[in-house]
């Protein structure tokens, strides 16, 4: 092939990595610059998916020759599209920004099926990483991404995207003609200053400006496109694009739409109006497109929002009998089952065991880019993950986070994602007592690096004002040593609450090995259920129980007389 070999070598380990995750798996949360605490635009993704090895890719800058072309796989499962035109020049990405503080997540809403066109070459994976290794910005990885799949036609269903930079966070719809016509039709928005947005497996664009070309951007054919198929016949200024391409059904508001809800909830108080409307109830006030935080955000605020089970509110996953006896937040797949002929589901929340992997971008244009992107990466379950600080300037991914260090197939004690669901997994058996002990150790972690944020940015910026080489040696450095840190704290975690909670007992703070009974709702559920069978009862000839002493008190012991003082 006439790619350079370490680009091909890099996107053959992408594609090794990834099988498909199923439907209804993402959450992204956009904050603007005006909106975000520091004022550096943010976004979030949960990558979930029961079978996603959770990693951190890193692809570096290349320079490839005139004519070369780009081998195309799907990112889910690895099957091979096709071939595009490669550019001259791509730049450094990790994870899912690259060295200008572009920034790229996803959600998948699937949409109307008859729109998938198995022909098309580009899917959303690499659709997204190919627009992070050649967009300078938000705006123009938007239009890298109309004209690839414009060019080559567009492989998956229905895609939310998420783009950021220092300046802006956009989001953008997208779907693809069928297998007809080759393209696809989208409609980007602009998140307004001061406002925060998110998307969760829903396409969320309804109407749209024609002409703010500042704020809005869009497929030109993509409500003539609709007439055509029938789908739409009313006036121009009245066409939804989330109405037209993605009709909404009860499991769109209840396990899609419910996740943006509990983000909006939390952030502004005036959205629990909007419940109603997630919980399906006819003509309730439905969700708008964005709205304004009671305060601006941190990236500690977005962290906690990542680790949402809808608390507090009609959904809340601790409650419940499929809660268990330790009111567990998660329940196991299927999502949804049937009793009866009767379908039922179980409530879908934006933390989730079968998280890959998550992060919370930060993209600061007063910085010099290798110091300004951040990338806080974490794996497994966002409620008992660590966020360590990738910057975008690393070169190379830490080890523990890194391709190659285990899979999906191979534990390795060296392999964060394992370890990390070592202590998950674990405490799945005995939540409510083992996620404090968790959270103890996480927010220390956390704490520390957010603290240190601007002790380490300052000496970075002093080494790039002399050799920017210099500051991203030292920030590469920084992260791999933080990953590893975290790494080993969690593999001793582990090994700390497994003593302490063998075989369903609890060791106290003197390493006493003590039979905590179950919470008493829990055994009131059994008695209601059994209650009968379980009952102690004296059998015949049984002699009767002595009765019980009561307990008292002992007196207070005789205090010892001090002498008398001598020193005023």
């Amino acid at each position: 092939m006439s790619r350079p070999l370490p680009a091909l070598l890099v996107l053959a380990v992408l594609v090794a990595t990834f099988v498909s995750p199923p439907a209804q798996t993402c959450t992204n949360f956009l904050i603007s610059k005006g909106a975000s605490a520091d004022h550096a635009p943010m976004i979030t993704y949960a990558a979930d998916s029961h079978e996603l090895y959770g990693e951190l890719y890193f692809i570096p800058a290349m320079t490839h020759t005139e004519g070369a072309m780009r081998d195309i796989y799907e990112w889910d499962t690895g099957k091979y599209l096709g071939q595009i035109k490669e550019v001259k020049r791509t730049f450094a990405v990790v994870g899912n920004m690259n060295e200008h503080q572009v920034a790229i997540g996803e959600t998948t809403f699937t949409g109307r099926k008859e729109l998938k066109n198995k022909e098309g070459i580009l899917d959303y994976g690499s659709l997204m990483y190919i627009a992070l290794q050649r967009a300078r910005t938000a705006r123009e990885a938007i239009l890298i991404m109309g004209d690839l799949v414009a060019e080559y036609g567009y492989y998956s269903s229905g895609e939310t995207f998420s783009i950021s930079d220092p300046l802006e966070v956009w989001m953008m719809d997208l779907i693809g003609k069928g297998p007809k016509e080759k393209g696809a039709v989208w409609v980007a928005r602009r998140v307004p200053e001061g406002y925060i947005t998110a998307h969760a497996n829903q396409a969320r664009i309804r109407t749209f400006p024609r002409k703010d070309p500042k704020n809005c951007l869009y497929a030109k054919d993509t409500v003539s496109f609709a007439r055509k198929m029938g789908y739409f016949k009313g006036k121009d200024q009245d066409f939804s694009f989330a109405d037209t391409y993605a009709p909404l059904e009860f499991s769109a508001l209840r396990i899609c739409e419910a996740r943006v809800f509990a983000m909006f909830r939390r952030v502004n108080k005036a959205a629990e109006k909007y419940q109603d409307y997630v919980m399906g109830v006819d003509d309730a006030p439905p969700l708008p497109l964005w709205i304004k935080p009671d305060r601006k955000l941190s990236v500690h605020d977005l962290m906690e929002l990542m680790r949402d089970h809808f608390e507090g509110t009609k959904m809340d996953l601790s409650q419940g009998l499929g809660a268990g006896p330790y009111g567990l937040p998660y329940r196991w797949r299927p999502l949804t089952w049937k009793i009866d002929e009767q379908k039922y589901f179980n409530e879908r929340a934006t933390s989730t065991q079968q998280t890959g992997f998550s992060f919370v971008t930060q993209s600061r244009s007063w910085l010099p880019d290798p110091i300004g992107g951040v990338l806080w990466f974490g794996v497994d379950d966002t409620f008992t993950t660590v966020y360590v600080p990738i910057y975008c300037g690393n070169q190379e991914a830490p080890k523990s986070f890194a391709v190659g260090t285990g899979d999906f197939h191979t534990f390795t004690f060296d392999s964060a994602f394992w370890v990390f669901n070592l202590v998950s997994n674990w405490a799945y058996t005995r939540y409510q007592d083992m996620i404090k002990d968790i959270q103890v150790v996480q927010r220390e972690l956390e704490g520390n690096f957010l603290a240190r944020q601007p002790e380490i940015e300052k000496t970075a910026l002093h080494l790039h004002q002399q050799a920017p080489g210099l500051a991203r040696d030292f920030l590469t450095q920084y992260s791999s040593q933080q990953a590893q840190r975290v790494t080993a704290r969690y593999r001793k975690l582990f090994q700390e609450l497994f003593l302490k909670y063998l075989d369903g007992n609890v060791r106290d703070e003197h390493g006493k090995i003590t039979h905590p009974p179950y919470p008493e709702p829990w055994l009131r559920r059994i008695i209601k259920e059994r209650g009968k069978h379980f009952e102690v009862r004296r059998i015949k000839g049984e002699p009767e129980p002595k009765p019980e002493a009561p307990e008292t008190t002992p007196p207070p012991a005789a205090q010892k007389q001090c002498p008398p003082c001598t020193n005023p």
